[in-house]
């Protein structure tokens, strides 16, 4: 074979372990140990056990099955299981693939399935019932292994032990095989979650030399034009090789005078599979690095010189788990074993997106699908924001500031590309994929700002705020901003359109009020009461209407489907104004009348039916009719703080906490949704959450750790101390902020951020008393 040398370049190594110095990581408890990927697993948690490091681009995990999005043009109803391909009920694995999404109710990714075969090779993934008619393998989870950073399982079929480890941009695998001429690399080019015939749009492959393979597929799925270069290089030279493209092609070209199948150093098409081959004594390792990029294959190269110019293995995993160690003592906490698995096991779910997305020279695949090169920022991307900013962003504005510096600026950067000029509304890989409503950025943007951070421009992210907010084309923005809602005629789910404009109007309002734009503030003000026009004042619900301003009938405020909701009903979706709760209490009949509406929602039963069309919402994320397992109600246990009750608050926060997220395969009631699931029980479990973003408060909940430490940025910590707490003390008697009487049920940004101590008083007792003079907080 005639072989090309492999070209090196030397780059500075550059490390990434956060704010911590290496004694003081010493000096903190192993908190990787309480973490496992493995919780969430099964059906619908949604997220993935495989290796990563924080906000990294390569997420190397096993994929379990190869279920399509659609069969015969039509969709399977079965892919929505494996939106991060993996399912823990599950017998078989089909691969290890280097990118996936955690947490999502939709899917995309899972580019460049690797697997160790040994035997006859074969190029189709084979069916879980028959695992031997193809590349998958049965595997045992006696056998497996799930660590932030690492994941381990042995191969049942081939008695091969397979480990991962990663980096930013490179997967690390190491394969141990059992004696053998017969030993193989599969290379799928055409594997996908989501994956329908003809997602693969072009795939192309080159053997560069005995030991290095490029190449890059472009996909068009969720993210509709999607292009990903690689860089695989194996520790042993290849024996042989060989590939096939399983197109039925009519015009072949005059390829065709060669055979491509076997030991032909370049292949390409739309259904492109390789093997590469081994011959291997007992227990020998073959490791690989697999490096990618969104650039160039020589992006790809780069990446992996400058993070594994070696073939270390332990190196590498040792690494990432000081990687994951450094990020989660960003909060400490004292508790259970068992909490404290749940607790970090959230946390490490919150720091896996979104991703750095560009290169280590800073370039990155734009919007526009050009090269650019990011400028004193970090480019990020995959941004959940119908579900992210209502407590995801505010996590990362509280303790990791840097990052939501960077990522405003990589929304910023996605304004400046976008040909509609719109800041992201679900973004990933280069792409707006438009899912769901809203335009959510404007929150995360205008939080972000009012809570003092200053790494982006202030009036050119207002602009980009408001220019998202009057493109009439986007979302039915012209009957919108014509009307003061959006009529269920023209949109199906306009009710649920309107209620989310409105507040994001107001966090718009905010901003421009303290950049001291007062015209733009009053036009937001006065659209952030829009909701007030879907409010029916006859049924105490909001509602939806036609164009013409008649009430839609009949009317079922249950039904999670028909009625101008989406993902929930309007028994949840009412009570989504977290811009101004005072008002709707009053429009409902005040505190008591309010509180009563609250307790129904909380304890009534929802017959199935209610959401048997709606895939994000199962029986076990319901308590009565609240959802917990889908975001509109994430904020509503805290809603008793402002009718005077926050002790009914108390009680329903540790209700949740205790039964939504539970230490197992199962234990998550819901998609965790890039990390927004995690983030409320973080935020929960300390005792406050960010019921409006962008009000610089926090509306105050329930411990449910004995003491938690929360670095702060400037070198600054606030530690938060539950007194008393356990099972039955669950209620606040008292609490204080550096020693001072807290006598409301609300704390400021600055209360947390400043640092210091907070301290409840927990007892067994609700104390009716405390902060029930105070209905709201402004």
């Amino acid at each position: 074979m005639n072989f090309k040398p492999f070209l090196r370049i030397t780059f500075l190594m550059v490390s990434c372990l956060g704010t911590l110095s290496i004694k003081a990581q010493q000096d903190i408890e192993d908190l990787t140990r309480y973490v496992d990927p493995l919780i969430g697993t099964k059906e619908m948690g949604h997220v993935f056990p495989g290796a990563c490091i924080p906000f990294g681009m390569v997420q190397l995990s096993p994929d379990t099955d190869t279920i399509p999005y659609a069969v015969n043009g039509k969709y399977t109803g079965t892919a929505y299981r494996y939106c991060a391909g993996y399912q823990y009920s599950d017998k078989t694995i089909v691969g290890f693939t280097h990118t996936h999404l955690s947490g999502t109710g939709h899917s995309d990714l899972s580019d460049f399935l690797v697997m160790p075969t040994v035997g006859p090779v074969q190029l189709n993934p084979g069916t879980a019932d028959k695992p031997e008619s193809g590349y998958r393998s049965r595997f045992n989870h006696e056998t497996e292994k799930a660590e932030p950073g690492y994941y381990s399982v042995m191969l049942d079929d081939y008695k091969v032990k397979a480990e991962m480890t990663t980096t930013t941009h490179v997967g690390v695998h190491q394969y141990t095989f059992p004696k053998s001429d017969d030993a193989h690399i599969i290379l799928d080019l055409n594997h996908g979650i989501y994956n329908y015939d003809g997602k693969v749009l072009w795939s192309y492959l080159r053997v560069e030399n005995d030991t290095l393979v490029t190449g890059y597929r472009i996909t068009s799925g969720w993210a509709r034009t999607n292009y990903l270069y690689f860089a695989m290089v194996f520790s042993k030279p290849i024996k042989s090789y060989g590939g096939k493209n399983e197109e039925n092609l009519v015009y072949k070209g005059f390829w065709r005078k060669f055979d491509q199948e076997h030991n032909f150093p370049e292949m390409a098409g739309k259904k492109l599979k390789a093997h590469f081959d081994f011959a291997t004594a007992n227990g020998e390792k073959i490791k690989i690095k697999f490096a990618i990029s969104a650039v160039s294959t020589e992006g790809a190269l780069k990446n992996l010189e400058a993070e594994v110019p070696h073939f270390n293995f332990e190196k590498v995993r040792a690494e990432a788990k000081a990687n994951w160690q450094s990020e989660l003592s960003r909060i400490i906490v004292k508790a259970s074993p068992e909490k404290k698995t749940t607790f970090y096991t959230s946390l490490y779910h919150t720091f896996i997106n979104p991703i750095q997305y560009m290169d280590v020279d800073g370039q990155y695949r734009g919007l526009d699908h050009n090269i650019h090169q990011a400028k004193g920022f970090v480019n990020y991307s995959v941004f959940s924001l119908w579900d992210t900013y209502r407590a995801l962003h505010p996590l990362f504005t509280l303790i990791q500031p840097e990052r939501a510096s960077d990522m405003i600026n990589s929304m910023l950067a996605h304004y400046d590309q976008s040909v509609h000029h719109l800041l992201p509304v679900w973004s990933h890989f280069g792409n707006e994929n438009w899912c769901m409503i809203g335009y959510h950025a404007v929150p995360v943007i205008a939080d972000a700002w009012m809570n003092g951070i200053r790494g982006f421009d202030g009036k050119r992210a207002l602009a980009a705020c408001v220019a998202s907010a009057t493109h009439r084309s986007y979302g039915n923005l012209g009957e919108y901003m014509d009307l003061g809602y959006v009529p269920y005629e023209i949109n199906a789910v306009g009710s649920s359109m309107t209620l989310e404009y409105a507040y994001d109007d107001w966090t718009i309002a905010q901003l421009a009020n303290s950049l001291g734009e007062k015209e733009v503030a009053a036009t937001f003000e006065k659209r952030a009461n829009n909701w007030k026009n879907l409010f029916n004042e006859r049924t105490g619900f909001v509602g939806a209407k036609d164009s013409k301003g008649n009430w839609k009938s009949p009317f079922d405020p249950m039904h999670t489907a028909n009625e101008g909701f989406i993902e929930g009903n309007s028994w949840n979706y009412s009570l989504y104004v977290p811009q101004d709760i005072p008002t709707l209490i009053q429009k409902m009949g005040g505190n008591n009348r309010f509180c009563e509406h609250v307790d129904s929602l909380f304890t009534m039963y929802m017959p199935d039916k209610y959401f048997a069309e709606t895939e994000d919402i199962t029986r076990e994320g319901l308590v009565g009719c609240y959802v917990h397992g889908n975001e509109p109600s994430h904020h509503v246990a805290y809603m008793y703080n402002w009718a005077g009750k926050p002790w009914k608050t108390q009680e329903r926060i540790h209700q949740i906490v205790s039964t939504m997220y539970l230490n197992k395969p199962d234990g998550l009631c819901g998609n965790d949704d890039c990390g927004q699931m995690s983030a409320w029980y973080v935020f929960s479990t300390l005792g406050f959450y960010p019921v409006c973003p962008a009000s610089g408060e926090y509306a105050i909940g329930a411990p449910s750790v004995s003491e938690g430490k929360i670095q702060l940025s400037g070198g600054k910590s606030m530690i938060v101390k539950a007194n008393n707490l356990s099972d039955q003390n669950i209620y606040i008697k008292s609490v204080s902020l550096n020693g001072k009487p807290v006598t409301t049920s609300f704390l400021s940004y600055s209360d947390i951020a400043d640092g210091g101590e907070l301290v409840f008083e927990m007892s067994n007792r609700p104390n009716k008393k405390w902060a029930a003079t105070v209905s709201f907080s402004k």
